[in-house]
């Protein structure tokens, strides 16, 4: 079977040749792997992102896709400043010794440049949602470089097309609904919810109100996506159990039976304590497949325990350490934790061998390859 096979028998209650490895390898390592300064990716889109990690199922054999980050095909209106890390960049307010340099938006609406600045580095993601003062930089900039060598791409269904010729038999394609499980994202919003939760609870309406608008619209995508994402990172980090049940618990339940009515499987991805949001997911949606089940102190969960309780409900997708083992372990470690990982929860089927939350860049691909081949001589269901 491909890869590709492998990660759409689990989804549909079947059971394949072998256990399907998907580690989340997400950002870093596919630039990595490119070779090129990470900024070339973010901003310049050379290559995107989204071809930066199909490149890296290819050259690991991994079964990828439920990480991949794509341009929304619904809204051919990006342009070609648009990024999925962080929404556009367009003005290079600073440059430094080192190549690195700052971005920062100006809404021309409003004649307003953004509080916030990002910072390109070339190893590493773009820095986010850092203020000016701390680079040394005045709020409003005093000059700005309108960035110009962006490689432009196809956008809307076209790009939708291009992503499925160059997936291939590496991975599947799925689409966001843009509804998701982490209403509340900060301490702030914490603070707000319990000092007047109505607001919230009204973005939560409106989100599934544009979540069941999605979702017809997803209805007549060509090809039809081959898992839909209702993902929310962090869900129960700054949400309790009780609060995302009365703001995220109805928004996945939704999609999940829309999802399935469509015969689409659906993917979740929340970092963190996750034990509580599997348990709603299996006994309250039709949600398909959860990860990435981390242990703690980042997580709550225990393969063997979820398994034990949940069976072949639902697709368990997880969930080796990323820094200890991933990162820090030798070639060794990483057989063993697949190893267990694969005799904790693979019996029956309804499992997919990975990671916790995204490999980090030095993660050695030697590790990587570990993963793969424990898959193809360890296993079996």
């Amino acid at each position: 079977m491909t890869p590709r096979e492998r990660l759409l028998a689990v989804m549909h209650g079947e059971i394949p040749d072998h256990v399907p490895c998907s580690p989340d390898i997400s950002n870093m390592v596919p630039c990595r792997l490119t070779g090129k300064p990470f900024w070339d990716i973010y901003v310049y889109q050379d290559p995107p992102l989204w071809l930066a990690q199909i490149e890296s199922f290819k050259y690991y054999g991994i079964s990828g896709g439920l990480e991949l980050m794509i341009p929304d095909p619904l809204n051919p209106h990006l342009g070609k400043y648009w990024n999925y890390y962080h929404g556009g960049y367009r003005w290079i307010v600073d440059r430094r010794d080192d190549g690195s340099f700052v971005t920062q938006d100006y809404d021309e609406s409003t004649d307003a440049w953004s509080r916030w600045v990002v910072l390109h580095t070339p190893d590493n993601p773009p820095t986010i949602g850092v203020s000016p003062e701390k680079l040394g930089l005045p709020p409003i900039p005093s000059c700005r470089e309108e960035i110009k060598g962006i490689k432009e791409w196809p956008t809307g269904v076209d790009l939708w097309k291009l992503i499925w010729e160059k997936m291939g038999s590496y991975g599947v394609v799925g689409i966001h609904t843009s509804g998701y499980t982490t209403i509340l994202g900060s301490p702030e919003d914490v603070y707000s919810y319990y000092d007047n939760p109505e607001p919230w609870r009204e973005l939560a309406r409106q989100i599934l109100r544009r979540v069941e608008e999605r979702m017809e619209q997803i209805a007549k995508l060509e090809p039809r996506p081959d898992v839909i994402h209702c993902s929310g990172s962090g869900t129960l980090v700054f949400q309790t159990p009780t609060i995302f049940r009365e703001l995220g618990l109805p928004i996945l339940k939704r999609v999940t039976e829309l999802a399935s009515d469509l015969g689409i499987p659906t993917h979740c991805h929340s970092c963190g304590p996750e034990k509580a949001l599997v348990e709603m997911a299996v006994k309250e949606t039709k949600l398909t497949v959860i990860d990435p089940l981390e242990v703690p102190p980042m997580g709550d969960c225990d393969l063997a325990e979820l398994k034990r309780l949940y069976g072949t409900r639902i697709v368990l997708k997880g969930n080796l350490h990323t820094t200890k083992v991933m990162l820090h372990g030798t070639v060794d470690d990483v057989v063993a934790a697949s190893k267990k990982a694969i005799d904790d929860a693979a019996a029956g089927g309804a499992f997919i061998l990975s990671t916790g939350d995204q490999c980090g860049r030095d993660t050695p691909d030697e590790n990587i390859f570990a993963m793969v081949e424990t898959c193809a001589t360890h296993g079996e269901y």
